[in-house]
């Protein structure tokens, strides 16, 4: 039961579960809804010029304990560990991103994500998508429609290849693509260093950060915070500066962002950029 460097106890705190846990589905829907509901999405640390540390004591430390927030190899690292903990069998897989990909591009496989069986059913956790980060397991061997209070996904099996497709006001649109052979500690330190080091990562240019709440999802682009509300239309408003990005991390997304003179520098680079056109992340 034990996973060294991970105090169970305390990660239930930080997403405020209640209950005993145990390796069942009803726990695996209710840890994920907590996990993505209390630890945000966010990149703040590589848009601020650090590299990503994703070992898991490291991990632990930013996301409970500095209640920070995190992106896919940090999120689903964690969740995954906790799942071990608990009794889940839990499988390291990784995707290529698909998302607002030109069609025919190749992408590595640079996403984290996780499989859990259970009760003889695979499902696919990922509590590290942004603005499209599932808000319930999804049943892999299935090619219906599955509904979450976030969405609607779909899988499709091309070969030896799952497609994951989210419906949007424009159809049902790829999110990524995987297949289900494991993936090591060292597989994601290289795709974790690109993703939150090289210049032209999308990481190191934008701020992204995403948040579930039971009423909807808040995201940031940049200085653009977007808000989908379950029932009804998004709403979109451009931050002004610095102090009311500041205040947004904190109050929304319970991120608080150090202070200082070359900090402030680094995020007025936001309200410099040309940008800042809305588009969904």
């Amino acid at each position: 039961m034990g996973t060294p460097g991970i105090n169970l106890q305390q990660y239930l705190d930080r997403i405020n579960f209640d209950g005993a846990p145990g390796a069942n589905l009803q726990c695996l829907q209710q840890l994920l809804t907590q996990h993505v509901r209390t630890i945000p999405f966010e990149n703040v640390t590589s848009f601020l010029g650090s590299p990503v540390d994703i070992e898991l004591e490291s991990i632990e430390a930013k996301l409970v304990q500095q209640k920070r927030g995190g992106y896919c190899y940090e999120q689903n690292a964690l969740l995954g560990a906790v799942l071990g903990q608990i009794g889940f069998k839990v499988t390291n897989l990784a995707a290529r991103i698909l998302w607002q990909i030109p069609i025919g591009h190749q992408p590595a496989q640079s996403h984290m994500i996780l499989m859990v069986e259970l009760e003889g059913t695979r499902f696919l956790i990922d509590a590290g998508f942004g603005s499209n980060t599932l808000t319930a397991p999804l049943n892999l061997d299935s090619s219906d429609r599955q509904s979450t209070p976030h969405g609607v996904y779909r899988f499709t099996l091309i070969d030896d290849e799952y497609l994951l497709e989210v419906t949007t006001d424009s159809g049902w649109q790829p999110m990524y693509s995987f297949d289900l052979k494991p993936k090591t500690h060292g597989d994601y330190k290289i795709g974790s260093w690109y993703c939150s080091t090289h210049p032209k990562s999308r990481f190191v240019e934008h701020l992204i950060v995403a948040r579930s709440f039971p009423e909807g999802r808040h995201t940031l682009f940049n200085r653009q915070l977007s808000y989908q509300p379950l029932l009804g239309s998004k709403s979109v408003v451009m931050l002004a500066d610095v102090d009311e990005l500041r205040a947004t991390l904190l109050d929304i997304f319970g991120i608080e962002v150090p202070s200082g003179r070359e900090i402030d520098q680094k995020l007025g680079r936001i309200f410099e950029s040309d940008g800042i056109a809305e588009r969904v992340i």
